[in-house]
């Protein structure tokens, strides 16, 4: 089955600022809590470019090795890991400028999944999604204003 789930956020930065920050998969383990390890370039990464991740889910540790397949700063980026227990994993991330914010969008998809994820699964995805999409908007932020500070007029 093809299996599509989107989550995005409102963040006070902008696109560049957020691009910069989830597109480096070394940010990964900072608001991802299955996100262990990162091998690869400490950086936001370009198309062709790879990285390998340990990552912690209900059967254990995985490790997946990632392939940059598009990389459009500041607009969007797309990874892409081969697994054998669920099929390809897609990542897309959008950056959208919305009156000064950014809107941040995460799109997993699983073009090959062999079974729809239970409604346990799906709830699960989507407490995690909320809770890194939070960490995501709490880094950015503040990692933005402490660019951005302007001193206090004389």
């Amino acid at each position: 089955m093809h299996f599509v789930r989107k989550h995005d956020i409102l963040i006070d930065a902008t696109p560049e600022a957020v691009f910069d920050y989830v597109c480096n998969p070394h940010s990964w383990p900072e608001w991802l809590a299955a996100s262990h390890t990162i091998e690869g370039p400490d950086r936001p990464l370009r198309l062709g470019e790879t990285f390998r991740e340990e990552w912690q889910i209900r059967r254990g540790m995985i490790e997946l090795h990632w392939t940059v397949t598009e990389s459009d700063r500041p607009s969007a980026w797309t990874c892409q890991a081969d697994t054998d227990f669920i099929g390809p994993i897609v990542i897309r991330y959008t950056f959208a400028l919305e009156g000064g914010r950014t809107r941040y969008t995460r799109e997993l998809t699983n073009p090959n999944r062999p079974s729809e994820p239970s409604d346990e699964q799906l709830q699960r995805m989507d407490e995690e999604a909320r809770i890194g999409l939070g960490n995501i908007k709490k880094q950015v932020e503040r990692r933005f204003a402490a660019l951005h500070v302007r001193p206090y007029p004389c």
